[in-house]
This record gives C-alpha cells, structure tokens and sequence, in this order.
C-alpha cells in the first residue's frame, strides 16, 4: 500500500507532462481562480492516509501537512493567475516555503515514527512537487518550465553529451577530494540495475530537475536574464541542499563542490534542451553511476 500511495503521487506529476493535462488545468484555474485552494486539503488528505499506511496518525502532523501546503499556495493566489513572464518575490517566496521544510524537517520529523519517517518523507517530497507543478506551471503559468516530452532526438542526444563530458570530471574531483571511493565493477545483477534506474529517475532525478531546474534555475532566469551568473547561483543554491546529506559529517563540504558542478552541468543542459526530461536523464545516468560503480 506505501508503493501505491507513492506510485499514484508519481502518476499525477507524470500526468502533467501531457499538454492536454496542461491546459485543463490552466483553463479551470484560469475561469476559476478560487479552486486553487482545493489543493491544500486535498494534498493533505494524501499525507493523511499515508500516514494510515504507516501506522503513524499524527493530528499535529497533519496540521502542519495542511499550513505547509496553504502557504506556497497563499503567495500565488495573491498575485493572479497568468502567464507570467517575470516572477515576483511571493514566487519566490513560494518556492522557499515549499524547500526548505523538506530539507530541514526536524521538528517535524520528532512527531513521526523512526520506522515511518522515510516513507512520509517521500510523499511529503511528492506532494511538494506536485503542489509546485499546479502552482507554477498550471496557475502561474511561467514560461520555460519545459515540463513536456522529449521533442526529438536532440533532446536525448544532449543529455548523452552532458554525461559523456562532465562524469569523468565529478568522477575524478570525487575521488581526489575523498566523496568517492575508486571505481568498482558492479556486483548487481542487470534486472536490478535498470529498476534502479527507473526508481532513481522517478523517484530522485524528476523532483529534483523540477525543484532546481524548472522552477528555480527558470524562475532566476526569467527575473535577472539567463547567462553564466544566474546558472553559477542556481548550481550553488543545488549544491548547499546536499550540505546536509551524508555520508560524510555534516556539513559536508565535498557533497556540495560535487553537486555545485553537476547543477552547473545539469542547469547548461536544461538551458540548451526542450524538455525538463533531458537535465533529468543526464542527472539520472550520475546517480546510478555513482550508486553501482563507486
């Protein structure tokens, strides 16, 4: 049941790739803007039963599930729904209301179960995600999000490049400052390797490629210009969230210079595709390179 919770969160944000989808949603907004606030109550209904699948009914958890989901949700509403060309400081501000909890929970970490906190992590993550597709692709409607299919090969063909030049330098700098051990052949069966592939470009890659790159990286570029300055402070704000992620102490340092240039490779390879999903497999083809081979 926790696999389904998560899976039908996946499907929704998958969904929204389709233009149709796209466009239902902005039309209905659009004509009525007060439907907005469906979202808080109906997200946190999916964190409520999330919560029943792990066994970890929490009241206050739930509350704060709701405030956390209205906020970001406030800050769009007050400025209209459009097709914005230039974010304001409430976009941003939604955005920061919908990240930083995720990367510094405590608090509400100390009311969820040790055995539950990763899997309502995870649907926290998606619902995140989600509330962020529905306010700034549907409500917002902020050009340059790229979240659509591939559009040709191209698309495919630059994520390939982006890996075959930046992995063999994140490789050697992870080494040389100690991130990473030395390479390895990997001990996993094939079948495992490509679900991890899967899980990792689902589950990992998409969010972040969304968080950072369609709406951070797009939003920065849409207020200050696209140029080398704006993509250096997306890759930096993408590498101080890894400050806190292990396995070394905290903060670590190392994870950060690693993925300060990976965001800067990952945010080029954003600027130069049509689809969200090019920045999104070449961050996925790192991760599992990183997992299997070191």
């Amino acid at each position: 049941m926790q696999t389904l919770c998560l899976a039908l969160l996946l499907a929704a944000i998958f969904a929204l790739l389709a233009a149709p989808v796209q466009g239902a949603l902005r039309r209905a907004l659009k004509r009525r803007p007060g439907l907005l606030f469906l979202a808080p109550p109906l997200l946190t209904a999916i964190f409520l039963a999330a919560m029943l699948q792990s066994g970890t009914p929490n009241t206050e958890l739930l509350l704060i599930v709701f405030v956390y989901t209205l906020a970001p949700t406030l800050c769009c509403y007050l400025q209209g729904p459009a097709m914005a060309q230039r974010p304001g400081w409430l976009d941003f501000t939604a955005i920061a209301l919908l990240w930083m909890p995720l990367e510094f929970p405590a608090g509400a970490a100390q009311l969820i179960a040790k055995h539950a906190q990763g899997f309502l992590h995870s649907v926290a993550y998606g619902i995140a995600i989600l509330l962020g597709l529905i306010l700034f692709l549907g409500f917002r409607g902020f050009p340059g999000m790229k979240y659509n299919p591939p559009r040709g090969w191209s698309d495919i063909t630059v994520a390939l490049a982006g890996y075959a030049i930046t992995a063999p330098v994140l490789m050697l700098i992870g080494i040389w400052i100690g991130f990473i051990p030395g390479p390895r052949l990997p001990t996993a069966g094939a079948g495992k390797m490509a679900a991890a592939a899967a899980i990792i470009f689902a589950a990992t890659a998409l969010p972040e490629e969304i968080l950072f790159r369609a709406m951070i990286q797009n939003l920065l570029m849409l207020r200050f210009g696209a140029g080398t300055r704006t993509l250096l402070a997306a890759s930096v704000i993408f590498g101080a969230a890894h400050l806190d992620n292990g396995p070394q102490p905290l903060p670590n340092w190392r994870y950060m210079i690693l993925a300060t240039i990976a965001g800067y490779a990952y945010g080029k390879v954003f600027e130069r595709s049509r689809t969200i999903l090019s920045s999104t497999l070449f961050h996925c083809m790192v991760d599992w390179t990183k997992h299997f081979f070191f």
